[in-house]
């Protein structure tokens, strides 16, 4: 099997609905409701990708990995190319980009 990670691009500067990774679902973030289903799928690490202090510190406080991501970036795919250089270059064969916004899935 090929060594497969998941990374989850998301932010709080989103233009339809600012802070929603943060949007509350049963007292939980969103944002750690995707990485516990990311988690649950057993298909490899996870990685959250994020230029936010606040998104990072939840993130790892409840079990996750976050990685500090540039602010300028103009996409979730550049957050993931940049975690991909920081920590997982040459280490993994897949790579699946999860939206952060996805906690039913």
């Amino acid at each position: 099997m090929k060594n497969t990670v998941i990374i989850i691009p998301t932010r709080l500067d989103a233009k339809r609905l600012p802070n929603k990774p943060l949007a509350q679902i049963n007292g939980i973030p969103m944002v750690v409701h995707v990485v516990k289903r990311a988690k649950e799928s057993n298909i490899g690490d996870v990685f959250v990708a994020t230029p936010d202090n606040k998104i990072l510190k939840i993130v790892n406080e409840n079990g996750g990995q976050a990685v500090l991501t540039k602010p300028e970036h103009p996409s979730g795919s550049d957050r993931i190319y940049e975690v991909y250089e920081k920590k997982l270059k040459g280490k993994v064969d897949l790579i699946i980009n999860l939206q952060g916004d996805m906690p039913n899935i």
